[in-house]
């Protein structure tokens, strides 16, 4: 796939010295089950968002400026198991370098291994899904590696919490904190859900973001739509006091399937993109330096990263 700048953003603001942002592309469509095509995405986002418009109105920002570094993509696909290896070691590596590490694929599968690294490296973290599945099936057509066990781990190991879902399957509710968990015809009459939700955070936040958590009237093009999500505007209001009330130190999004007809739900996913880093970075100058807080976890203590140890 092709990896200009992203966004067409000048050499100034794209080299990785210069950035607090690495944006990392896993073009990678393994184990999807239904449509095929994630493996697109990351291109489509990435044409998509050279034809934003990079000031964004609502936080009076040009969150460019702040710097975004375009990794080469993750090509691994000998194996899920593989892949995610790949996926861990990579984001991992640029989170020991104190960047904002960031993550677009591919289908959800990635997820397993983006959220591994964060858990690594960032102490009591909470993982945010939002999403119309529970990802939550501990194995799933031989692999635990499987898009459908994206955040199984991560209930096991994080303080997760779901947000948007409106698909599983019976066995899943025997993993699912559902007190953590906001469905979505319960999120439709429950005014408070957003606060309830934040404040069952722990104050480190990992947001993994499955674009079919959208309704499919606003983003049709997923492998899997389902009826019943969210709209633009609410999901705005909710990401942006997540940021604002807590330490996002990541995310992800996943699961755009492109189609030739409809840019639309490529320009979404690059709009959702820039809202989210718009709202990481909302007061923070060019020139002040980024600080992720990382931490890695060991055993019996907490430890600062070596920041330029890529031997992990």
């Amino acid at each position: 796939m092709e990896t200009n700048n992203y966004a067409g953003i000048p050499d100034k603001h794209a080299k990785l010295d210069n950035a607090k942002v690495v944006l990392i592309p896993v073009p990678y469509d393994g184990t999807s089950t239904w449509q095929k095509g994630a493996d697109k995405g990351p291109e489509a986002f990435l044409e998509a968002s050279k034809n934003m418009e990079l000031y964004d109105i609502e936080t009076d920002t040009e969150v460019y400026k702040q710097g975004v570094f375009l990794t080469d993509p993750i090509t691994e696909n000998r194996s899920p198991e593989a892949m995610v290896d790949a996926v861990h070691e990579i984001t991992k590596k640029y989170i020991k370098r104190n960047k904002f590490v960031t993550v677009f694929g591919g289908e959800h599968s990635i997820s397993i291994g983006t959220i591994r690294a964060f858990d690594e490296c960032f102490d009591n973290l909470t993982v945010l899904h939002i999403d119309a599945h529970a990802d939550l099936r501990s194995e799933y057509e031989g692999t635990k590696c499987n898009h459908a066990c994206a955040v199984y781990e991560a209930s096991q190991k994080t303080n997760l919490i779901q947000v948007g879902i409106r698909s599983m399957d019976v066995l899943e509710r025997s993993v699912m904190n559902e007190d953590k968990t906001y469905f979505a015809h319960d999120m439709v009459t429950d005014e408070y859900w957003m606060d309830n939700a934040i404040d069952q955070m722990t104050d480190n936040v990992f947001i993994t973001f499955d674009l079919d958590a959208f309704d499919p009237s606003i983003l049709p093009s997923t492998g899997t739509p389902e009826p019943g999500g969210l709209f633009w505007y609410e999901t705005l209001e909710f990401l942006k006091e997540v940021f604002k009330e807590k330490n996002v130190v990541g995310f992800d999004i996943v699961e755009l399937c492109p189609n030739k007809i409809d840019k639309s739900s490529d320009f979404l996913a690059a709009k959702l993109y820039y809202k989210m880093l718009s709202y990481k970075f909302m007061g923070q100058k060019v020139d002040q330096e980024y600080e992720g807080a990382q931490t890695e976890k060991d055993s019996s203590k907490t430890k600062k990263l070596n920041l330029y140890d890529d031997e992990n």
